[in-house]
């Protein structure tokens, strides 16, 4: 079922690239604070929310790209002088537009029709030609062009992926397909509420996946022997713990050698279990033990990154013997344990197992499982090092023969559903791969989603599955971008009603079916970026992230089963044996050869893209492209240039100018490699647009001009919004970088052109020297402890310099003492740090009150002791110092904590003016309340 990528009815290029057209909202404001926090959220969510139909890496929040649609698609009032004649009705209409983003963001609004309505609306108004096609032609997962087709714009989406584009095919258009249309399951029966939208379909993917699960258990169910607790009563499985083993070196000694990384298969303080090896003779046995007596973390497993011991006398293993006796097929597999529900059935419990009796290779061999080789290497995959060469040597012999048959499976209750379909009256009609749409192509509809059911079920139902000790459950093989050894495995039980469970995959589908708009389907088609026709098109994408995810290779893994399972229904995107490789636009040096081969073709390709783009698409509306910023690709680095630099080069060298940048979050702060850390935005959203061909040349003093002239009041207008401070340079390159990129060129002193890499160098020292000149602005004894702060931190120095600075600051060390700041004793001065800042203050009987002094203090109380005790105290500093000079104040000082890699310091920096906004809030709520004794407290509507 082919689409070309095309529209008709569209709005036509009535406007030549010079002219300027009216900017959007997403150029001017965006309200991210609540874009942000929903993005985080929506992690959390998980019933009814459509990404567990199927895995796909680095997919994008969808309230961040609903609120990117939305801002991308409607004018900025200042582009509309005639409706919105002054600044005070462009900033009005600008807040009641960022209301709308802000209630567009929530989950919970996403069936308020009213609301849905609300913002059609107004992107029709901005739109009045009609509602212009967005295309995603990097769609993976589907999130921009579902959110798209939330918001009821016509939808087109395409990947070189097919696993992407079968996502893509049942997020986007099957469902919308077949509106409507009454379950032809015969036990589907009546519903109360009806079978409108897509609740018909949903029904008959939950009847039908009940079908397979039956049949399935009834043919497999033999493999998998009965287990029992500990008191000899049935017990119901859950999964089987293993290690992998290869025979000591120490001829004198040539045991079976588990290779385990923990010991521990729960560390729940209430209820410890671990595993306990005992050596016998010229073997090894496992028995349970339930106390806290086990291995400390030290001592814990016989394997990790030096390689492993032989736990019967102590023999030294290499991880090259280990991955030599694996390709040799000599690494095996022993039991340690089983996994089963607990008698109450709620929790697990840990049994010992006979190992012989629960050996998987009862199974029988699966002659006829699908082909298709692992890579030789890859992008976070480097499983051949262990003689898995083929994707079925991931699976242990039953795992193999379960998944045979699931697959089997799929095309079996297919002719059922099509049986049932003409049963129920539909049109025969033709196949879904023809263009479809009736008895043959539900049946074929229905079949898709049975098999990325199944499909999705290999993501637990391998033996790289770990085991998570801290919480009682199965690690999927994917909770990593990467497919990496796992030393001991979990063999999950496929029937157990839990995760692994082809029924309970198959019941999360059928809720996100559901949830899915009720719109015109999206025209879904695979293809190169390259190859697809933008015209009249408004493109907002998510593009592949330099050297990030090897699409290709991970999702092999699972293509060769949705191949097998999907094999009669001839769908374009499954005709090849394995996923498109030598066209992905993925920076692989281990396909191309090497990094600087791999990054010229991520280059080339990428210009190809985005000059395809430059030439068709839609000059009035801007286009809107992702990329996911990593921690070590900061502007200042000096390390080699890495996906963000050459995105940023592709792009500008395409023809596009960039007319803004946005740092997105999407990953929950406690998040373990966020704290401690500020790690950066998960994301920049950058806006571009068309370069007007006659665009002048610059040198690079007038470059340097340009940025003096601009950034001060762009990052001035960051600032008082909700911008992080640990986002606050990602966001300052869009107003630095579009200053760089409406040149045709930046010629260098020596007449070559300016490198983007040079120029976000250029943008990160202007945003220190605006930073440097707003200390100008401070009281006298802010000013030196910013000076004093820059050279010595928090440490000692001689009363001899403090002085001195003091001097040059137009203070004295007596007035900074006073000032409750700095401590001079026998001869050594030093700040006072905020551990000592972080008790009770007495704001108003305090004669001497600094920016410096209020805002160490409240970022220090805000640490200890939270918002509220910030909100609290902030009526009454307001009435000693100017509140945005405190918020200024924390912005330089996260700034200079950073360049002294001082991370503490600039997460409790970070910490205050990330929450400057809700501590606003919560003081405007207190200052109106009955009891407050503030009365007369004035916040703007900003919360600055």
């Amino acid at each position: 079922m082919t689409h070309p990528i095309e529209t008709t009815n569209q709005p036509t290029r009535d406007a030549p690239v010079n002219a300027t057209p009216k900017k959007k909202l997403i150029e001017v404001s965006l309200p991210l604070e609540v874009i942000n926090a929903e993005s985080v959220r929506e992690k959390s969510i998980r019933s009814g929310h459509p990404f567990p139909l199927h895995i796909w890496w680095s997919r994008k929040p969808l309230a961040t790209a609903r609120a990117v649609l939305f801002a991308q698609l409607v004018d900025d009032p200042a582009s509309r002088p005639d409706l919105f004649p002054t600044m005070d009705e462009q900033d009005a209409e600008r807040a009641r537009l960022h209301e709308i983003i802000s209630r567009l963001v929530k989950w919970e609004n996403r069936a308020d029709e009213r609301l849905w309505n609300e913002a059609r609306r107004e992107i029709l108004r901005s739109n009045p030609d009609g509602m212009p096609t967005v295309i995603d032609p990097f769609a993976g997962g589907g999130s921009i062009p579902l959110e798209a087709q939330r918001l009821g714009i016509p939808t087109a989406s395409s990947d070189l992926n097919p696993v992407a584009v079968l996502i893509e095919r049942a997020l986007l258009q099957l469902p919308q397909m077949f509106l409507n249309q009454r379950p032809i399951h015969p036990s589907a029966g009546a519903n109360l509420t009806g079978w409108d939208g897509t609740r018909g379909l949903a029904e008959d993917v939950r009847k039908y996946g009940a079908d397979l699960r039956s049949a399935a258990q009834e043919r497999l169910d033999g493999l998998y022997p009965s287990v029992y607790h500990e008191d000899g009563t049935l017990a119901e499985p859950i999964a089987w713990k293993w290690a992998r083993t290869v025979r000591s070196p120490n001829p004198a000694n040539p045991v079976e050698v588990p290779l385990v990384n923990s010991w521990w298969l729960s560390t729940k303080p209430a209820k410890p279990v671990w595993v306990e090896p005992r050596v016998e003779a010229d073997s090894i046995s496992y028995t349970l033990r339930r106390d806290r007596l086990g291995p400390t973390k030290q001592q814990d497993g016989t394997v990790g990154r030096a390689g492993a011991v032989s736990i019967a006398d102590g023999t030294p293993i290499s991880l090259d013997y280990i991955r030599a006796e694996a390709r040799a097929g000599r690494m095996g597999y022993q039991l340690l344990a089983a996994v089963v529900k607990s008698k109450s059935g709620r929790g697990r419990e840990y049994v010992a197992v006979d190992r012989i009796h629960v050996n998987p290779s009862s199974a029988r061999t699966a002659g006829d499982a699908p082909p298709g080789e692992t890579p030789d290497k890859g992008l976070g995959i480097n499983i051949r090092a262990y003689g898995m060469r083929e994707w079925t040597d991931l699976f242990l012999p039953r795992q193999l023969q379960t998944m045979v048959v699931l697959t089997d499976l799929v095309g079996e209750i297919r002719e059922q559903v099509l049986s049932d379909a003409r049963a129920a009256g539909l049109a025969e009609g033709v196949a879904l791969s023809e263009g479809g749409n009736g008895a043959r192509a539900y049946a074929d509809s229905v079949a898709v989603y049975l098999a990325l059911g199944v499909s999705r079920t290999a993501d637990l139902g391998n033996s790289l599955a770990t085991w998570s000790n801290s919480r009682d459950q199965t690690r999927n093989l994917f909770s990593k971008q990467a497919i990496q050894i796992a030393w001991d495995f979990v063999e999950v039980y496929p029937f157990a009603g839990a995760s692994g469970d082809i029924g309970v995959a198959l019941d999360t589908i059928a809720e996100a079916i559901e949830q899915l708009p009720h719109a015109e389907p999206a025209k879904v088609s695979p293809g190169d970026a390259a190859s697809v026709s933008y015209r009249g098109m408004v493109v907002s994408t998510d593009p592949p992230y330099f050297d990030y995810v090897g699409y290709a290779d991970l999702s092999d893994f699972f293509y060769v089963w949705l191949r097998r399972a999907l094999r009669s229904l001839a769908l374009p995107e499954l005709e090849t044996v394995q996923t498109p490789k030598q066209d992905e636009l993925v920076a692989n040096p281990h396909r191309w050869g090497g990094k600087v081969q791999a990054e010229q073709f991520f280059t080339a390709g990428f210009e190809r893209v985005f000059s395809r783009m430059r030439s068709d698409a839609s000059l009035e509306l801007p286009i809107t492209v992702y990329y996911a910023y990593k921690q070590q690709e900061s502007t200042t680095s000096t390390a080699s240039k890495g996906g963000w630099y050459t995105i940023l080069q592709a792009i500008i060298g395409s023809g596009w100018e960039v007319t803004a940048t946005w740092p997105m979050r999407s990953e929950r702060a406690g998040r373990t490699r966020d704290i401690g850390s500020n790690a950066l935005a998960s994301s920049i959203v950058l806006a571009c647009r068309p370069r007007p061909e006659e665009a002048p040349a610059a040198t690079r003093r007038s470059f340097a001009a340009a940025l003096k002239a601009e950034l001060p009041g762009a990052l001035r207008a960051l600032m008082m919004g909700n911008i992080a401070p640990v986002d606050l340079a990602q966001a300052a390159i869009g107003p630095g970088i579009a200053a760089f990129s409406r040149y045709s060129r930046v010629r260098e002193a020596d007449g070559s052109d300016m490198s983007v890499r040079e120029a976000l160098l250029l943008i990160n020292s202007a945003l220190d020297d605006v930073l440097e000149d707003q200390t100008s602005d401070f009281d006298p004894d802010t000013r030196f402890a910013v000076k004093w702060y820059r050279q010595y931190g928090w440490g000692q120095e001689s009363s001899g310099i403090a002085d001195q600075l003091a001097r040059s600051s137009d203070t004295s060390i007596g007035a900074l003492e006073r000032g409750g700041i700095f401590e001079a004793k026998g001869g050594k001065s030093r700040l006072l740090a905020p551990t000592v800042l972080d008790n009770a203050w007495d704001v108003a009987s305090d004669d001497r009150v600094s920016v410096w002094e209020a805002t160490v203090r409240l970022a220090a109380v805000m640490a200890k002791s939270g918002a509220d005790a910030v909100a609290e105290m902030l009526p009454t500093v307001q009435t000693r110092v100017n509140l945005d000079a405190v918020k200024e104040l924390g912005f330089l000082l996260y700034h200079e904590a950073e360049k002294k890699s001082e991370p503490k310091d600039a997460i409790l920096f970070n910490g205050l003016v990330s929450a400057w906004g809700d501590v606003n809030e919560q003081a405007r709520k207190r200052a109106s309340s009955p009891r407050a004794v503030q009365q007369a407290f004035d916040f703007d509507e900003d919360g600055d």
